[in-house]
């Protein structure tokens, strides 16, 4: 065997192993979406308090997730998109808390920036990764989403319509591009 295909079977091991771990992880994603969106659908019209942990928790959901994604990518490739996503989820995290101080269309248009521009870093991730994972279709077109969702977030944060409850249809696509994506790194594996 030459160092070459050597080298070429190494890459092909980690990209598996990476898939196989990104697959779980967009499970487990997807999952606490749902749950979340449920949690929202059954609680957060009658309890601001509620509601309130519940905006609290999806970016710092995101951060935990965030991690397990570093955890997942094979060492060669860098983790800079990830870190980044982590420190600005931790941010928002705080930010929304301090939001809420002020009120729900504050919160939301936190909220609203966090969503463009952690959508743009998986955007941009999905696109990387496309090249040697395939499969990432679902969260390039969610990336892009997530752009447009958070930019419509701060326009109408301040429609009295707007409240929490706007957020569960976004974590609910959110829930069905990792759904997808991870029935795609499936197929690809296969």
């Amino acid at each position: 065997m030459t160092s070459t295909s050597l080298k070429s079977t190494t890459q092909a091991g980690q990209a598996a192993d990476t898939a196989n771990s990104l697959r779980t992880l967009y499970f487990v994603r997807a999952a606490f979406s749902i749950i979340w969106v449920i949690l929202v659908a059954l609680l957060a019209k009658t309890s601001s308090g509620v509601a309130s942990v519940l905006l609290i928790i999806y970016p710092a959901w995101d951060v935990f997730g965030t991690i397990l994604d570093i955890r997942a990518q094979s060492t060669g490739t860098s983790k800079m998109p990830q870190y980044i996503n982590a420190a600005i989820s931790t941010i928002t995290t705080i930010a929304v808390a301090l939001a809420l101080q002020k009120g729900v269309p504050e919160a939301l248009m936190v909220f609203g920036a966090w969503a463009i521009l952690t959508g743009l870093i998986q955007l941009i991730l999905a696109i990387k990764r496309r090249k040697t994972l395939g499969g990432q279709w679902p969260m390039i077109i969610s990336g892009g989403q997530s752009i447009l969702g958070g930019s419509s977030f701060i326009v109408l944060a301040h429609d009295p319509t707007m409240g929490i409850t706007s957020l569960a249809g976004y974590a609910a696509f959110g829930a069905f591009y990792y759904l997808l994506a991870a029935y795609r790194l499936g197929k690809m594996r296969n």
